[in-house]
């Protein structure tokens, strides 16, 4: 599902550097990304989405070579391919619960909003514990329930593939295990893929495989 060849990529300003000669994450695996903060895990979930591109080298989604797509192509492709959880949320303050999850369906046209898109978005709040919440405004949430909004937003297009930034980071052992529930049932469900960054190493023993991001060479803070 995840394929990337000879990589390298750094930003203009600063020294931080990222380079992966090979990285492989196959169909259906759930795979679970750790090290210290800084050293460009973020960044690899960024490449893969499309949201950054490698200065060299090539990051395949499937039969897709993302890197080389035009950004709005590259946008479809997210959009519609690959489910991420953001670790900041990129929440919308001006929308309620509901409208935030339905949001991606409202900016391109390769989504289509209908009946049943509502009705699953709908599920979603209630199986994350928040559908009594769905009127509320981001800015009336705690984290937690922000960050299970980020969730279900992700989920909603039944992608193939679940990038998630610290998707627990921000929840109590019970709502944990319950979020993780989730994903690993969605990516079940659909035949999805998972990979997780994450400094929750209590949970690392129920991923297939766990990648520790100092086997990669890299430089500076990101």
């Amino acid at each position: 599902m995840i394929s990337i060849r000879d990589a390298d990529f750094f930003y203009r300003k600063g020294e931080f550097r990222l380079r992966m000669a090979r990285f492989d994450v196959a169909k259906g695996e759930k795979a679970a990304v750790i090290g210290p903060s800084g050293s460009g895990k973020t960044t690899l979930l960024n490449l893969i989405a499309g949201i950054l591109t490698p200065t060299r080298g090539v990051v395949r989604v499937g039969e897709t070579d993302v890197s080389r797509l035009t950004d709005r192509l590259r946008r479809d492709f997210r959009i519609t391919n690959i489910g991420f959880v953001f670790q900041d949320f990129e929440l919308l303050d001006y929308l309620n619960v509901l409208d935030n999850i339905l949001h991606p369906y409202r900016i391109t046209g390769a989504l289509k909003l209908d009946k049943g898109v509502r009705d699953r978005a709908s599920n979603l709040t209630r199986e994350m514990g928040i559908g009594d919440k769905q009127k509320r405004f981001a800015n009336d949430l705690s984290q937690g329930e922000k960050q299970r909004v980020a969730i279900c937003r992700a989920l909603l297009p039944q992608p193939k593939l679940i990038l998630a930034d610290e998707a627990t980071g921000n929840l109590d052992p019970v709502n944990k295990t319950l979020i993780l529930d989730l994903l690993f049932r969605s990516v079940d469900d659909h035949g999805a893929t998972l990979l997780a960054v994450t400094h929750d190493h209590e949970l690392l023993n129920r991923f297939d495989r766990v990648v520790d991001f100092q086997d990669f060479s890299r430089g500076g803070p990101a």
